[in-house]
């Protein structure tokens, strides 16, 4: 399916009266928050069986700004609520947008009990490295050594691999994707929304305003660029050395693994029961 243009995917998907975002100014979550909104337009979902789920932060401002069924829930929690939404209506196409700290630090635990059941949510983490609204302090998706308001000489705490972490609790379908591949975010989205399980997609986004300036990372367009210049799609990371991969980005997709999902057995039971 052709991509609408710009405006016209706005003023079908986007709550235009709450626009222009309160993101900071080269914040890489708008460019996120398009592509799903057009993942979903792609995919010709009946708008009103789609439900955005939030927990807390910068990223969980998006599904506010989404012309969709939302819900905008407590800090790491948006999983549990996602949970509830998929087993009382498993017909629903329910979506998780939450970010690096929301997912993998408060929300670790419901994050990976998520994956294990492999219950059918799409989960993507706009990963911007850093706790952004609530002061800048360090996330567990911080890189090794990068500085934060909560880690003035660097952070000693060595980050999470959230796709290898989402893997080996259950998840079926595993991705990661940056702000810079645009285009193959798009993709990236559709193919974890047609997953019938629980996939989660990481997306690398830009933080000018905390991450970038304490770690003199320069503006939006050079952390841009880096991201152009350091990401290595998967199929190629495959044949180079950990060496090689040092301070590169893994893009891709990981895993596409399909299994019972599950509302589905769930159901089984309600029906064996009935008998």
């Amino acid at each position: 399916m052709a991509e609408v243009i710009a405006s016209e995917l706005i003023k079908k998907n986007l709550r235009v009266d709450k626009l222009p975002h309160i993101w900071c100014a080269g914040c890489g979550h708008g460019i996120l928050m398009r592509a799903v909104a057009q993942a979903i337009e792609n995919k010709g979902f009946d708008k009103k069986k789609v439900v955005l789920v939030s927990g807390i932060g910068c990223s969980s401002r998006a599904p506010g700004y989404m012309n969709f069924n939302t819900l905008h829930t407590t800090h790491g929690r948006a999983l549990i609520f996602a949970t509830g939404i998929k087993l009382a209506n498993p017909e629903l196409h329910v979506i998780v947008i939450t970010g690096d700290g929301d997912a993998a630090a408060i929300g670790g635990n419901h994050f990976i009990h998520a994956a294990r059941r492999n219950i059918g949510i799409t989960t993507i983490v706009f990963n911007n490295s850093i706790y952004g609204m609530t002061g800048g302090q360090y996330s567990p998706l911080t890189p090794m050594y990068d500085l934060a308001t909560t880690a003035p000489y660097g952070n000693v705490d060595r980050s999470f691999d959230l796709v290898k972490l989402a893997d080996a609790a259950g998840a079926t379908y595993t991705a990661r994707i940056t702000t810079y591949h645009a285009r193959e975010a798009v993709k990236i989205i559709e193919k974890g929304l047609e997953n019938k399980g629980f996939s989660l997609i990481e997306g690398i986004s830009p933080c000018p305003t905390y991450y970038g300036r304490k770690n003199k990372k320069g503006d939006t367009v050079q952390i841009m660029n880096w991201m152009k210049d350091n990401a290595i799609d998967v199929k190629k990371a495959e044949g180079m050395t950990p060496e090689e991969l040092k301070g590169k980005i893994v893009i891709g997709e990981f895993k596409n693994a399909p299994e019972p999902e599950y509302t589905d057995e769930y159901q089984k039971i309600i029906d064996r029961v009935k008998k």
